[in-house]
């Protein structure tokens, strides 16, 4: 089982070099969750059939949308986004897909700079359309790549960003202790963009390693009916045939309180 964990990390990370070296303009070069450790299985809930959903849903009771930024998708930037949260806002990602909706709260308090950045890419728009490229039972949902939005481009996705990246934040008392885990994607150490990861169970060897920012608070069991993209059974990671990546329609922001 250990030879295996490190056979399929050793894979993972000689997949990210080699798409780095393909796409070396791109600054966030194949952003990844970390492996699961040898002999952890994270609990997930069954897949089961869900209908497609095409439109985001209603806003939940007792919360406000903080407006958009722009009309339509803005998916290129030259610099990380300046700060614009608000003190003593408490801030909300309300994620659409084609499976359900998805409350997250946001940890604008513990990880600042992470949160200002997901929540000004998502007021322009950034996540709307785009795919959870990586998807694997047992581990997590991973998406925010804005090349998943171009079907033509399916075999770089997972190696796209906004066109900056930013340091860590990383906090001893946050843990992938649990399911429902909101946290950056990366390609190693202080390179976050746009991509992140939702888990499906404990992760603690992610631990240190990915910033967390956030917890689902609602709609847990979306995850559960996420298309299975990968599978890592066999010791080494490998698409499943016929597997169509889910779509997120719309990442809103709200405040509560």
């Amino acid at each position: 089982m250990k030879k295996a964990a490190l056979l399929l990390t050793a894979l993972l990370a000689l997949s990210a070099c080699q798409k780095k070296a393909e796409t070396a303009t791109t600054p966030a070069s194949t952003d990844t969750a970390t492996t699961p450790a040898a002999g952890e299985t994270a609990t997930t809930p069954a897949t089961t059939p869900a209908a497609t959903v095409t439109t985001p849903g209603a806003l939940p009771a007792g919360y406000t949308l903080v407006p958009f930024l722009s009309q339509s998708p803005v998916r290129e930037y030259k610099a990380e986004p300046a700060m614009t949260l608000q003190q003593g806002k408490d801030y909300y990602a309300l994620i659409d897909t084609d499976k359900g909706q998805v409350l997250v709260d946001l940890y604008e308090q513990e990880t600042p700079v992470t949160v200002n950045n997901f929540v000004t890419l998502a007021r322009n728009h950034f996540y709307d359309d785009t795919r959870f490229h990586r998807v694997i039972d047992g581990f997590m949902a991973q998406g925010g790549d804005p090349q998943s939005t171009d079907t033509a481009k399916k075999d770089a996705w997972g190696s796209g960003g906004p066109g900056y990246s930013f340091a860590d934040e990383i906090r001893s008392k946050l843990t992938f202790g649990g399911s429902g885990v909101l946290a950056m994607a990366n390609s190693g150490a202080n390179t976050n963009g746009s991509q992140f990861f939702i888990t499906f169970g404990p992760t603690e060897n992610l631990n240190g390693r990915h910033t967390i920012f956030g917890k689902v608070v609602s709609g847990e069991d979306v995850l559960g009916k996420l298309t299975r993209t990968s599978d890592t059974s066999s010791g080494s990671e490998t698409p499943i045939a016929g597997a169509t990546p889910d779509e997120v329609l719309s990442v809103r922001i709200l405040t509560k309180g």
